[in-house]
């Protein structure tokens, strides 16, 4: 369990630890691969969430995705990503937090991912917590620690 304080500390400073859900670049489950690719390309993003026509998540969508559709053993078919919608190559497994998270599960799944995805109970996505976010607070600790905080030369010892 991490500790009010350090939790406390990691979030000074940061106006909200959630991008909203309309400044986060999305595509559409409907989509073809060739729209989601000129995206994706036009924001530099390399994986992005999928919704619905209602808003809701569905999935995610990366780089390495649209090229496996349209890859074979011989060629690159880029002329199929016209004919391939988001929702036939997208990943379904994402990971997802409700509004009410804790900050511990977030810091253990941003581990191994670059953005979590935030819904509310309709599944609905209200924004992304992103890795960089967590690592500018981490950046700001590290770096401002002992101007803060009085730190004695004394090793800490285990409670």
């Amino acid at each position: 369990m991490i500790s009010e304080r350090m939790e406390d500390m990691l979030l000074n400073g940061l106006e909200t630890l959630v991008i909203p859900a309309d400044e986060v670049a999305v595509i559409f489950e409907n989509n073809t691969l060739s729209h989601a690719l000129l995206i994706m390309t036009s924001k530099k993003y390399s994986v992005v969430p999928v919704l619905d026509n209602k808003s809701r998540m569905k999935g995610l969508i990366s780089l390495p995705l649209i090229i496996e559709a349209i890859i074979d053993i011989e060629d690159i078919h880029f002329d199929k990503l016209g004919d391939i919608l988001v929702k036939e190559v997208m990943d379904v497994d994402y990971p997802v937090v409700n509004e009410d998270f804790e900050l511990e599960d977030v810091l253990r799944m941003l581990i191994h991912n670059a953005f979590i995805s935030v819904v509310n109970d309709e599944c609905t996505l209200v924004g992304i917590i992103t890795r960089q976010e967590i690592l500018t607070g981490t950046n700001r600790i590290v770096h401002n620690f002992e101007n803060e905080y009085q730190v004695t030369d004394k090793q800490p010892e285990k409670i």
